[in-house]
C-alpha cells in the first residue's frame, strides 16, 4: 500500500546507485572550486545555492579565467535552461502542492530527479508525488554536498605543483557521452564543441556561451528535420 514512508524509502532506494556516480563529480567540483582560488566557505556556499553540477564547473572554470560576473552568470543560466523545460514538464504532478512546497521541490531539481520521479509518476498514479520525489532528490543533495565538501579538503591539502586542470574538461565528457543518444544530441555536441574550441580567443571568454547557444540550436534544428521527415514518411505511408 503506497503511503507517503514507503514512496519516500521507495526513492531513496532508486537514488541509491545514482549517488555513487554523484560522489566523483562532486569532489572534482570541491578541487576545483579551490584550485581557481576560492575559499572553502566560498566553494560549500556555491554548491548550496547553486546545486547545479555542470553549471558550477562552468562556473568555476570562468571564475579560474578571471571573467567578468556577468558572463558567469549568463553562462551558468544558459546551461541550466534545460531546467525550465524540466520544471514545465514535471509541474502538473506537483500542482496541488503549496507555493512553499513548490518552491523547495524546484531547488532540488536535478537531471536525474526529474527523470526518474517522471518516470515514477507516469506508471504509478497512487504514488504521493511529493514524498517519492524527495526520496529521490534528498539523497542526491545531500551526496553532492558531502562530496563537494570533501573535494574542498583534499583540493587545499593538494600540492601547488599539481596541476588538475584537467579534472574539469574530463568531468563534463563523461557526462556529455552518456547524454548523446540520438542524431540532435550528437549535433548539438559536435557543433557546440566545434564552436567551443574556434571561439576560445573571444574576450570575456563568451566562446562558452556562444558554443552553448549555438550548440542547443543545432540540436532544436537537427531534431525539426527529423521530426518534419518523419511526419512525411507517415502521410506517404497512410
Amino acid at each position: 500500500m503506497s503511503s507517503p514512508r514507503a514512496d519516500f524509502l521507495s526513492g531513496v532506494r532508486v537514488a541509491a546507485p545514482i549517488t555513487l556516480g554523484v560522489l566523483p563529480f562532486g569532489m572534482v567540483a570541491g578541487v576545483a572550486a579551490v584550485g581557481v582560488g576560492m575559499s572553502a566557505l566560498q566553494a560549500v556556499g556555491m554548491s548550496v545555492v547553486v546545486f547545479a553540477g555542470a553549471s558550477q564547473l562552468a562556473a568555476i572554470e570562468l571564475i579560474g579565467r578571471n571573467a567578468p560576473a556577468a558572463v558567469v552568470v549568463a553562462t551558468v543560466l544558459v546551461v541550466n535552461l534545460r531546467l525550465v523545460m524540466y520544471s514545465a514538464s514535471i509541474a502538473p504532478y506537483f500542482q496541488r502542492q503549496s507555493a512553499k512546497w513548490k518552491a523547495a521541490l524546484s531547488y532540488l531539481l536535478t537531471d536525474q530527479a526529474y527523470a526518474v520521479s517522471l518516470l515514477e509518476f507516469e506508471n504509478d498514479e497512487e504514488t504521493s508525488r511529493r514524498w517519492y520525489y524527495l526520496g529521490v532528490a534528498v539523497p542526491l543533495w545531500v551526496t553532492w554536498q558531502a562530496a563537494t565538501v570533501v573535494g574542498v579538503l583534499l583540493g587545499a591539502r593538494l600540492p601547488s605543483g599539481w596541476h588538475l586542470e584537467f579534472a574539469v574538461p574530463l568531468v563534463f565528457l563523461a557526462v556529455l557521452v552518456p547524454a548523446v543518444t540520438d542524431r540532435a544530441t550528437g549535433a548539438a555536441a559536435v557543433v557546440g564543441g566545434t564552436t567551443a574550441v574556434v571561439a576560445n580567443g573571444l574576450p570575456y571568454n563568451l566562446g562558452l556561451i556562444l558554443a552553448a547557444v549555438v550548440g542547443i540550436g543545432a540540436g532544436v534544428a537537427v531534431e525539426s528535420v527529423s521530426a518534419t521527415s518523419t511526419d512525411t514518411n507517415d502521410e506517404e505511408g497512410a
